[in-house]
């Protein structure tokens, strides 16, 4: 096929270690651009798109009201798309690399105050359900976890005694976090029902989920959602919150604590430091707003 999306999407997974969500997406971009291409642009392989083809895409997706941040995605998708092709040779230049990136505003990531965070925990029930439900939160905001980190947690991965957990991070690289003493109680309080739910488990996979569902599967990312969701709707003060609030709560505390930038790197997994800078721009932020409400000059 001309325009070697296999191929790519091989790339991705084999050599470039992304994950099975991130090899879709970048396929659904690419693919959905190649369609653009042969039917707007006439373009018949990767070879004859100039940059205009790139700048005319984009502009298409401005005309469906996409997000600027989706047309960046966009973008960097055909970037690494191109930049594949010409390393196997099949195209000499990379056309989406002369187009500027749409510049999309960078809002702050939401805040949740610790009292909120403790208030939100415990009020998850304790029930076989609500154990699980709170191990889950427990260890996904101690140790600063994706969602994706957390149900891809096996149970070999958790050490107990130590207090440690192992992760494996985006593009397969592992580090390992501590975690608090609240996170380890919550584990061990849940490891008997985690237990009996395996134990009927329908058919073992491969591998022992730390965290399952009731009938013994591993746990995903949709039904980590969900819980969240019912541990929000317990709490007033909080509203519709992502699990990745969690880790930027994480991020967040550790900082006003007084942590080093770089050891919160290293325990959020980034692969760049400027990643991390953001929660020092929260930190101002929340900072200044706490000072509004409080000073009575201000």
């Amino acid at each position: 096929m001309p325009w070697r999306v296999e191929e790519f999407t091989a790339y991705l997974r084999d050599e470039r270690n992304l994950s099975p969500h991130t090899v879709r997406a970048y396929e659904r971009e690419v693919s959905t651009f190649i369609g653009f291409a042969r039917s707007e642009m006439e373009c018949a392989g990767p070879e004859q798109v100039p940059p205009a083809v790139v700048r005319a895409y984009l502009a298409h997706l401005h005309t469906r009201r996409l997000a600027k941040v989706s047309m960046q995605r966009a973008l960097a998708a055909l970037r690494t798309y191109f930049r594949f092709l010409g390393r196997e040779g099949a195209v000499e230049l990379n056309p989406a690399r002369l187009v500027p990136t749409p510049r999309a505003p960078k809002p702050l990531p939401q805040v949740v105050e610790a009292g909120q965070l403790a208030e939100l925990l415990e009020t998850v029930p304790d029930t076989p359900t609500g154990r699980r439900d709170r191990a889950a939160l427990e260890l996904l905001y101690a140790a600063g976890l994706r969602a994706s980190e957390l149900v891809g947690l096996d149970l070999e991965d958790v050490d107990l005694s130590r207090r440690l957990v192992r992760v494996r991070g985006k593009g397969g690289k592992e580090r390992v976090v501590p975690f608090g003493r609240l996170a380890e109680e919550a584990i061990r309080r849940y490891l008997p029902v985690r237990a009996e739910w395996r134990a009927h488990a329908a058919a073992v996979a491969s591998g022992e989920p730390l965290f399952v569902n009731r009938r013994g599967s591993r746990l995903s990312d949709r039904s980590l959602r969900r819980l969240l969701d019912a541990a929000v709707a317990r709490v007033a003060a909080l509203h519709h919150l992502h699990p990745h609030v969690l880790r930027h709560a994480f991020a967040t505390h550790l900082l006003e604590a007084g942590m080093d930038l770089r050891a919160i790197q290293e325990l959020l997994g980034h692969a760049s430091l400027s990643t991390t800078q953001r929660y020092t721009h929260l930190d101002l932020a929340h900072l200044m707003e706490t000072y509004r409400k409080a000073h009575p000059k201000a």
